[in-house]
C-alpha cells in the first residue's frame, strides 16, 4: 500500500472517538483497525458477526474461523462477542452504529454514495451497504480521489447505482479531508506534498475553500 493511503487510513482513524461502536467496511476501511492503539476503548462492528475486533493477522498467526466482512483474519479484545447475522443487522437498523467508515466508487456534493455496482463488472451484490449507508448515525468514506482512469469519484452527481442517498459526512482521500456541506464540498484538509490546485482538479465538482491556513496530514 502506497504511503498517501497509508497516510489517509491514518488520519481516518482519528475519526473514531473513545466508546464508539464503529462499523469498518470492506476495502480500505478495514485497514483502520491496525491504526488504532491496541488499547483504544471502541467497539469495532462487522456485519458477519462480530463486535469487538483486534488487530488483522497474518495467516500463520490467525484462527481461520475469525474474518472481517472483507475476508481479512481479525484477532478478538476482552469481552468480544459473536452473533449470527440477523443480530448483527438489528444492530445496524436499530441505530447503534455511532459511525460507519465505508468505501466509494463514486460520492456526489449532495452526499449521495455509489459504492455497490459497475454496471458490466461482477458485483456479489450490495451485502449490507445500504443498511449500514442509512442507518449508522454518521457515514464516512475512505476512497482514492480519483479511479484508475484519473476521472474523478467526488462528483456532483452520481452515474452509477446508488447505495444510498444523503448519507455521507466526510469523505477522506489520499489528497484531502472534503466535508459535504449544505452548500456543496468543503475542504478541510489537505495532504502533504498535495497543492489546492491538484485537488480542485481532481474533484468533479466545485469545491468550497475556507479563508483560514488548511491543516496537512
Amino acid at each position: 500500500m502506497s504511503s498517501a493511503k497509508t497516510r489517509m487510513i491514518a488520519r481516518a482513524a482519528r475519526e473514531i472517538a473513545p466508546g464508539m461502536v464503529v462499523n469498518l467496511g470492506i476495502g480500505l476501511p478495514t485497514k483502520v483497525v491496525d491504526h488504532l492503539p491496541i488499547d483504544f476503548p471502541v467497539c469495532l462492528h462487522t456485519e458477519n458477526g462480530l463486535a469487538g475486533i483486534g488487530p488483522t493477522l497474518p495467516p500463520d498467526q490467525a484462527n481461520r474461523n475469525l474474518i472481517d466482512a472483507g475476508g481479512a483474519y481479525v484477532s478478538t479484545v476482552p469481552g468480544s462477542a459473536f452473533f449470527d447475522s440477523a443480530a448483527s443487522f438489528a444492530m445496524v437498523r436499530s441505530g447503534r452504529l455511532n459511525l460507519t467508515m465505508l468505501g466509494a466508487f463514486e460520492v456526489s456534493a449532495k452526499g449521495d454514495l455509489a459504492n455497490w455496482k459497475i454496471p458490466g463488472k461482477f458485483s456479489p451484490g450490495v451485502g449490507g451497504g445500504i443498511e449500514l449507508a442509512q442507518k449508522a448515525r454518521r457515514v464516512v468514506v475512505l476512497s482514492t480521489h480519483t479511479d484508475r482512469a484519473g476521472n474523478p469519484k467526488l462528483k456532483g452527481d452520481c452515474t452509477l447505482p446508488l447505495t444510498a442517498r444523503g448519507c455521507v459526512s466526510r469523505i477522506f482521500t489520499e489528497m484531502a479531508v472534503i466535508d459535504v456541506t449544505p452548500k456543496g464540498y468543503a475542504l478541510v484538509e489537505i495532504a502533504e506534498g498535495i497543492s489546492l490546485a491538484e485537488v480542485r482538479e481532481a474533484t468533479g465538482a466545485p469545491l468550497i475553500v475556507p479563508d483560514t491556513p488548511l491543516s496537512v496530514f
